[in-house]
């Protein structure tokens, strides 16, 4: 820890009057002059990116026409980035792009598994379906990786190595759109099989910026890939998780670029404020996700309220048993301080 977790609260939970568990972390927040505008605790520490990096890592794809050259949908373009919960509709998207690509299943280095979404799951076990790598909620990532491979003539068998070109390119944009060196990126292992990065929170938040205000990157290709992929985001954000989810429901808000990630961290881009912030729960908790954002743009007079709304409205703050009786309550504790 970088400091006391009496000083990093974020969220404290009450149950029958008494505080039963406290969610601490770190916030960061960047405006569109490259300096920290909002922070809470420590902006330079450093996490793994997990999901969160999937926008970018799907870059690299779009950056060389996958999606023209195999004629994805935008919904297809739009599932590389996400982490999708098996429903259905993710399903058929999942199959149709892997038919376009000419990819087998078995060529998946993410374990079969069912999905994340409970009705899905039940219903596919009740019936007596087995696991595929395809309800992984990272298949979307690996298409988009073995679709990069295929179109630039480079080996599938071990696309998920760090050394090979594919995860290469995906580093070079992460190095250009967080702004830090590729050397300055630890690497690791995620779940799924794929490396992952971990970087600052400020590179973090930087890098979602630009996903959020692509004027800011230089590149042209970046840029124009960058385009392209949050849009589609927007248009269809069911596909970045699902029904019901946070990630989907700040997508609705075309204003938002936002991914989460496992193990509590978060990031969002907000393209009229040229804001963009990262965050991190520090026990890895991310069912207050919703308050933490929801209190964020409360905070910075977000204007777009409605959006607020549907944040709050995922998590109450008021907690229910299983009789339906209210038992306690979770409140955020945290205040921004700005910067400057």
């Amino acid at each position: 820890m970088d400091k006391g977790m009496s000083d990093l609260t974020l969220v404290k939970e009450y149950r029958g009057g008494w505080v039963e568990n406290v969610h601490a972390g770190h916030i960061c927040g960047v405006s569109d002059n490259g300096e920290l505008r909002y922070v809470f605790g420590n902006p330079l520490h450093r996490t793994y990116l997990r999901s969160s990096a999937k926008p970018i890592q799907a870059i690299p794809a779009i950056m060389h026409g996958v999606d023209e050259h195999y004629a994805l949908t935008d919904e297809e373009i739009a599932i590389l980035a996400g982490s999708h919960n098996g429903e259905p509709f993710h399903v058929r998207v999942l199959e149709s792009m892997m038919a376009k690509i000419g990819v087998r299943e078995e060529q998946l280095v993410c374990h079969p598994t069912y999905p994340n979404h409970g009705a899905s799951r039940d219903a596919l076990i009740v019936s007596g379906q087995e696991k595929r790598s395809i309800y992984h909620n990272c298949s979307g990532k690996h298409l988009g990786v073995l679709s990069l491979c295929l179109k630039q003539g480079l080996s599938t068998e071990d696309y998920w190595r760090i050394d090979h070109p594919a995860q290469q390119a995906i580093l070079r944009t992460m190095s250009i759109l967080a702004e830090i060196p590729m050397q300055e990126i630890a690497i690791g292992t995620d779940g799924c099989g794929l490396p992952v990065m971990a970087i600052s929170l400020q590179h973090l938040a930087t890098a979602y910026l630009k996903l959020a205000c692509p004027d800011l990157i230089s590149d042209e290709q970046v840029r124009a890939a960058v385009v392209k992929l949050t849009g589609a985001m927007n248009r269809n954000g069911l596909m970045i998780s699902g029904t019901g989810t946070v990630c989907s429901t700040l997508l609705q808000d075309d204003n938002i670029v936002a991914k989460g990630g496992a193990k509590g961290v978060y990031c969002f881009g907000l393209r009229e404020e040229r804001l963009a912030f990262a965050l991190k729960v520090m026990d890895g908790s991310s069912e207050e996700w919703p308050l933490i954002l929801a209190s964020i743009l409360e905070q910075i007079d977000y204007r777009r309220t409605e959006t607020i709304v549907k944040l709050r409205g995922l998590y109450p703050a008021d907690i229910f048993n299983d009789n339906k009786l209210i038992v306690g309550r979770n409140e955020t504790v945290f205040r921004l301080k700005t910067v400057g």
